[in-house]
């Protein structure tokens, strides 16, 4: 267990929520980024928290043999529990749009988005491929079923699309090929109007839809589902393949990708990472030349039903063979979301509480320090350069007691919040929520405004995950996604201030989810305090009612 605190430290008075978040960030933040909180000093050795260990005794022959029986049956348990997931969703047999009622009556948002995942992988039980494959290996899942995936995209609503939105070429629609080693985008400027594109397709290029969430409600309903089980954006792109084509040149991504086949056949080839360093790569790669990229690992024919994974760094191309046409979405997720991508947002926060607190970060540096270090100097043998380099690694041991993680993991959420689309309403919820108010205009006049949160009113966010609180050192404010554009950053990251006198009401909220509570058990003072909150998450669309509100 953890080093125990002084005593008047476990005996202090409730401290607010809100005290809590006005401590989060240090006097200087020029940047003015949600950062540094800092924690409670704990004992280090080496830089790390102090962790005692239990003592284990040895167990006798029949104590261990009895263990591992255990182990086994829970082994066992678990392993029957996923096959009763898989059986449970029934994928072989569920179609999509049946899924997806189903989910509406779904009551918990987390919950729904790993049923559809399981959906997705089925028959791989999706804690199995968490396990096993996620960001290790390509999978493949062959079903032999064409319509397992009908009514997500299909070419007519790519069709209808083009007649009925402003698609852009270059911003919504590239148009693509890939001929004698050599890609080329061919966009002319302007609107992606059905003569124009269907021209090119006849011609033998691919067209790529960049962002179909924004043109078709199912993916919008699809991807803003799993967006809560990534913990990271889900996004989707939309290819249409000619016959005996290929639009794109060999090359890996930054992103997890789920290539889902809609429709024809698609032939895919999969290649290793190059190496070490590309192995789940930062940014995405140039186009590949086939002489650099070795064999495949993976030679397929991807079917109408059929779905391949692989993670980032996995070099991929596809064509279409001579007798059929073929139409994918590639689902991706978790670009830029490593550990890496944390602790450049950490690493900073923590040096400058360091230098602020800690006056071994703020001593000067050696007045030769420049004669013997740097890269001119990095093959001389120098004693003050093993002092100097040992010196830095002290330095960067201490600095594990200054990170600020939890203000850090805060600055990754609010990107991830801005990047997510907004939630697509069931039915239920629309009609508990501000969206279904009875609010209109009739007969001249505004009717419906009678609609009020009671106290005894039951209420609860309308996702788990959309809104967070944060700091910048000042106040306290609600990021969410509920005014989200589903237009990748169409709009800025909305947020509101809450007052102090709300910020426990409003953890008290986010921690319920996904229970429904009464206005009256807030954790406000005043009654007034706690109808005030309820009425202002009423109408930023962030929370519904367990029945819809009446008019009075």
């Amino acid at each position: 267990m953890l080093v125990t605190p002084k005593t008047e430290n476990m005996e202090r008075k409730h401290v607010s929520a809100f005290a809590l978040y006005q401590s989060a960030i240090p006097p200087s933040n020029p940047l003015n980024e949600v950062l540094p909180v800092k924690k409670k000093k704990r004992k280090l050795q080496d830089g790390l928290p102090i962790v005692k260990s239990k003592k284990i005794r040895k167990k006798s022959g029949a104590v261990r043999n009895g263990l591992q029986t255990k182990k086994k049956d829970k082994q066992e348990t678990m392993l029957n529990d996923e096959e009763q997931q898989t059986r449970e969703m029934a994928g072989d047999t569920t179609s999509l749009h049946t899924l997806l009622d189903s989910l509406t009556k779904v009551n918990n948002s987390s919950e729904r988005a790993s049923k559809l995942f399981q959906w997705f992988v089925h028959p791989i039980p999706s804690k199995s491929f968490f396990r096993d494959t996620w960001e290790k290996k390509p999978l493949l899942i062959k079903r032999q079923k064409q319509d397992y995936y009908k009514g997500l995209f299909s070419t007519a609503e790519f069709d209808r699309i083009l007649r009925d939105d402003n698609v852009q070429f270059g911003v919504n629609l590239d148009v693509t090929s890939y001929i004698n080693g050599k890609r080329e985008t061919h966009n002319p400027p302007g609107r992606a109007l059905p003569y124009t594109v269907w021209d090119y397709y006849e011609s033998g290029c691919s067209l790529r839809m960049l962002n179909p969430q924004a043109f078709s409600s199912t993916v919008w309903n699809v991807l803003s589902i799993l967006q809560e089980l990534f913990g990271s954006m889900a996004g989707a792109n939309v290819y249409l393949t000619p016959a005996g084509t290929q639009g794109f040149a060999p090359h890996y991504d930054d992103i997890e990708a789920f290539v889902v086949q809609l429709e024809g056949k698609k032939h895919w080839r999969v290649y290793n990472p190059r190496s070490e360093d590309e192995v789940l790569p930062v940014v995405s790669s140039p186009n590949f030349s086939q002489g650099e990229i070795g064999k495949p690992i993976l030679d397929v024919v991807l079917e109408a039903g059929d779905l391949l994974y692989f993670p980032r760094g996995f070099i991929h191309q596809g064509d279409c063979l001579p007798d059929a046409h073929s139409l994918h979405i590639t689902v991706s997720s978790y670009q830029k979301n490593s550990w890496g991508d944390l602790l450049t947002k950490l690493v900073p926060a923590a040096v400058e509480i360091a230098m602020e607190e800690d006056v071994e970060f703020r001593k000067g540096l050696p007045l030769d320090y420049l004669s013997y270090m740097g890269v001119q100097n990095s093959d001389k043998e120098d004693p003050r350069r093993a002092e100097f380099l040992s010196h830095i690694g002290s330095l960067m041991k201490k600095l594990v007691g200054y990170a600020p993680v939890d203000a850090a993991v805060d600055q990754k959420a609010r990107g991830f919040l801005h990047d997510c689309l907004p939630p697509l309403l069931t039915p239920a919820e629309k009609a508990s929520s501000v969206y279904g108010a009875p609010a209109r205009w009739e007969d001249g006049e505004a009717l419906g405004l009678t609609v009020h949160v009671r106290q005894q009113t039951r209420i609860r966010l309308i996702r788990a995950g959309i809104a967070r609180l944060c700091s910048d050192g000042e106040e306290v404010s609600l990021y969410h996604t509920a005014e989200n554009s589903r237009v990748y950053h169409k709009e800025e990251l909305k947020s509101f201030e809450i007052k102090p006198e709300h910020t426990d009401a409003m953890e008290f909220l986010l921690h319920s989810y996904p229970k429904f509570v009464t206005v009256s058990s807030l954790p406000c003072d005043t009654a007034e305090e706690k109808r005030s909150l309820a009425d202002l998450l009423f109408e930023k669309g962030l929370i519904h009612t367990a029945d819809p509100l009446k008019s009075e």
